[in-house]
């Protein structure tokens, strides 16, 4: 199911007496309705487009705690009252979101792949709220006609593989060896890196799994303050492979300190200069072609503390995005 975008979802403060100076988030996202035609992005402008995956189906076929579907309007509402700092050229869009209806997973994550299409072929820079991390699955369904000339890399911040098998049924742990099985399928190479791992967290099979797929991987011990520039090193050689780059962010790869609000916590998780410093080094790579932010959780957030952090996940990446 597809719920346009609607005003309602961005409430936040306003400083009258301010102006034009004054605005805020809340005061310049336009509304789309992806059931219609939408305008095209005209040349030299740039349009951010958020789409919501109302979605936890997948997490709880995959054993987690559910509340994900609420998390596109806790991400927007924590997006709302930012200052807006945009330029002229710059434009937020709402795109409304894509909901899950009772078990039918694999329905909402075609009309998810739709909606993405949709929005890439008429110029939007998409960046999507989950959701349980089943949005990688529908994210990329939407990546791969826009890409099928291209060498797409999937660059994903995670405490976990997500490489599980879904011969029983597909999960929040399945989408990355969905993607991997879908690629091969076509003849096309599955570029996989994945930052924040944590070994406590993952199976053997799923690391013989990564090794068998050739995934590149970093241990979460492995991304501390200090190693920034050797990861930006290694993620710059893994951006040098690719033409393309798919980012998605698993707030669970944060520390629980920071990331309550997950389906999964995790007490020794990243730390969120990290993890920004490397989004603000993709953004700038002019290979950025879309991002998710996945896994947030309200009914267990503590005063929004993960839905701020998303948020502010996205700020950035919108703010370093526009210059490229």
């Amino acid at each position: 199911m597809y719920k346009p975008a609607h005003k309602d979802a961005w409430k936040g403060r306003t400083d009258v007496h301010d102006g034009a100076l004054g605005l805020r988030w809340h005061q310049v996202v336009q509304l789309l309705d992806l059931t219609k035609d939408i305008p095209v992005v005209p040349a030299g402008q740039v349009g951010f487009a958020f789409l919501g995956f109302c979605c936890d189906e997948g997490v709880a076929r995959n054993q987690g705690r559910v509340g994900a579907a609420a998390g596109p309007a806790a991400l927007r509402g924590a997006m709302a009252s930012f200052a807006c700092h945009l330029p002229g050229h710059a434009a937020l869009y709402d795109a409304g979101d894509v909901i899950c209806s009772g078990h039918h997973l694999e329905e909402a994550q075609q009309q998810l792949g739709h909606k993405i299409a949709l929005l890439l072929q008429n110029g939007y820079r998409p960046l999507v709220l989950g959701g349980g991390h089943e949005i990688a699955y529908g994210h990329f369904l939407g990546l791969e006609e826009a890409t099928a000339n291209q060498r797409l890399g999937i660059l994903n911040f995670d405490a976990h593989f997500d490489l599980r098998s879904y011969a029983q049924q597909p999960s929040s742990g399945t989408p990355f060896l969905q993607i991997a099985d879908k690629l091969q399928a076509a003849g096309r190479d599955f570029n996989y890196h994945c930052l924040g791992i944590q070994e406590y967290g993952n199976t053997r099979i799923l690391f013989e799994t990564a090794s068998k797929l050739g995934v590149d991987y970093t241990l979460a011990e492995e991304m501390q303050p200090h190693q920034v520039p050797e990861l930006k090193e290694k993620l710059q050689a893994f951006l040098d492979r690719v033409d393309a780059v798919y980012v998605t962010v698993d707030l669970d790869v944060f520390a629980a300190a920071y990331a309550p609000g997950v389906s999964a916590p995790n007490a020794l998780g990243l730390q969120p200069a990290v993890v920004l410093e490397l989004l603000k080094f993709v953004a700038r790579s002019n290979k950025l072609l879309s991002l998710d932010v996945a896994e947030l959780n309200p009914a267990y957030d503590q005063d929004n503390h993960t839905a701020r952090l998303g948020a502010g996940l996205l700020y950035q990446v919108v703010k370093e995005w526009d210059k490229h």
